[in-house]
């Protein structure tokens, strides 16, 4: 947890000194100045090799990392004065030293996030696999403290957040190789209103569940229920930060930070997969009786490697070799001869045989109807797009835009123009689809038909859908209409006079512009 607290002794910045020795006779107006001068820090400010500065000024307020030699006064401030003490360093942990006029005035340490918070992962909203894959992309903020006594300088725990944050993604990727996206951060409300974190553009998000651990010296992750909670508070280090949490696919810049799901780790949970073993234990198996693997549980195995983004049948093989002991044997998997818990799972032939000879059609219905059984609703925003497993299966995914998750599957082959072309299958799973009353379905050039869109019309949906040269005239039609001065999206604005351009300005980092929907309103 990273509460403020304020150190009572050290030594002032001579700044900060002169202001306390004046304070009788101009205090007033050295206060202000400095007020003002801060103010200056948090709209100007650029960082560059991990310092903050002024343009065209000496640094005033810098942030750095703290060197070797320094690390062990860097703790000792904070077992002194943090009633949390130092900590122990663990995974990927970084110290700031924050500096005023060349003196210290705040430190800040930063490390591995929490494994999972059912806030934060619900504001994000990703998938279990995305979390485990991409939890370092945040770090948390574990240590905040004021080596300047309470009061003495008001507003600097707010301007030392804001410029640390400022900072942190470019130091933090120099040491570990990537920058994070997200950051979170815990305060006691009973003990702290957590004012600077609001003036630094935190967002408070929800509570912790109220653990702790039993002490320090214990080594095993032994919680105990304290009764108090702690406000859980997020800030994203880049713009739309969670968008790219949950997205399908992460930029290439952020390789570095993802690591594989351990062991174990299913889109669903044991009661959806014996639920889902329910539904392919009984389809037919299309291979001979004297088979090891019995057809429902390589089908459903097929079917969570599916849910979880694999689409190669290596990929699917080797989904299933991430399986426990315990997931094998619940799914019915037999057992190594001469072992007594080892229970085997199907190679690469056996997910090859049941996909060559299998009937497509019939599977993706089962899958289509557990899929839907378990929604609920339909998501408020889908996307069509087909996937070929190697060249025997083509596979059209109705899928989830927050963090891909399939709602409905169809089934075609390669060749176009033919019963089971993609388009043809596409046609076939909106014909299938329940109503789609405040929907909206995207899809790429090769899904703008009019066929496709009269039938989610039909449904009570919306549809979005990219246009290409292979439609020249509809092609034409688009760009005529976006040269109007008026589009039916979104309108276009007159070019700015000397009288009606606004003043230049800078926003802060999460005072972004509110997202501009095409559609009309309710």
């Amino acid at each position: 947890m990273a509460s403020i607290n304020s150190r009572a002794s050290g030594s002032l910045p001579r700044f900060l000194s002169l202001s306390a020795e004046v304070v009788e006779n101009q205090g007033e107006k050295i206060l202000l100045d400095m007020k003002r001068h801060f103010c200056c820090f948090r709209m100007g400010m650029k960082t560059q090799s991990g310092l903050a500065k002024l343009e065209g000024a000496a640094p005033l307020i810098t942030v750095r990392v703290p060197a070797d030699e320094e690390l062990q006064w860097f703790d000792e401030c904070l077992d002194e004065d943090h009633y949390l003490g130092a900590g122990r360093p663990v995974g990927d942990y970084l110290r700031q030293v924050v500096e005023l006029d060349g003196k210290p005035v705040a430190l800040l340490v930063w490390g591995p996030a929490c494994y999972a918070l059912k806030d934060r992962d619900l504001w994000i909203s990703w998938s279990v696999i995305q979390r485990l894959e991409r939890l370092k992309l945040i770090v948390q903020n574990r240590r905040f403290l004021l080596l300047t006594p309470k009061g003495q300088c008001p507003n600097l725990a707010s301007q030392a957040m804001g410029v640390a944050l400022r900072a942190l993604p470019e130091q933090w990727q120099q040491r570990f190789g990537y920058r994070p996206l997200l950051a979170e951060s815990f305060t006691d409300p009973e003990a702290y209103a957590g004012t600077c974190y609001k003036a630094s553009n935190w967002e408070p998000v929800g509570y912790s569940a109220g653990y702790s651990r039993q002490s320090r010296q214990h080594r095993a992750d032994f919680y105990i229920a304290n009764d108090r909670p702690k406000r859980l508070w997020l800030r994203p280090l880049v713009p739309e930060a969670a968008q790219l949490l949950r997205s399908p696919q992460l930029p290439e810049e952020y390789g570095a930070a993802l690591t594989a799901a351990p062991s174990g780790t299913l889109p669903v949970n044991a009661q959806q997969m014996d639920s889902l073993l329910d539904v392919f234990r009984k389809a037919p198996d299309p291979r001979d009786t004297n088979t090891r693997y019995r057809i429902g549980p390589v089908l459903t195995l097929m079917a969570m490697a599916l849910l979880a983004g694999r689409r190669e049948i290596a990929e699917i093989t080797r989904f299933a070799t991430t399986l426990t002991q315990a997931q094998r044997r619940r799914l019915g998997l037999p057992r190594k001869r001469g072992t007594r818990a080892f229970y085997e799972v199907p190679g690469y032939g056996v997910f090859y045989q049941v996909l060559t000879r299998m009937d497509p059609e019939a599977f993706a219905t089962r899958l289509n109807q557990w899929l839907q059984s378990r929604s609920g609703t339909l998501p408020q925003a889908l996307a069509m797009d087909g996937k070929m497993i190697r060249d025997h299966i083509g596979l059209l995914t109705l899928a989830q835009h927050e963090d891909g998750a399939p709602f409905a599957l169809a089934v075609y082959d390669q060749k176009e123009n033919t019963p089971r072309c993609e388009q043809t299958a596409a046609a076939a799973l909106l014909e299938k689809l329940p109503a789609l009353d405040g929907k909206i379905i995207t899809g790429d050039p090769l899904h703008c038909q009019r066929a496709h869109a009269r039938s989610i019309v039909d449904k009570g949906g919306d549809y979005l859908f990219q246009i290409k040269g292979n439609q020249p005239k509809l092609l034409a039609r688009a760009q005529g209409l976006d040269a109007l001065k008026d589009t039916p999206f979104l309108s276009t604005p007159s070019p700015a006079t000397d009288a009606s351009r606004p003043e230049p300005c800078t926003p802060l980092p999460s005072n972004r512009s509110p997202q501009t929907s095409p559609m009309p309103g309710p």
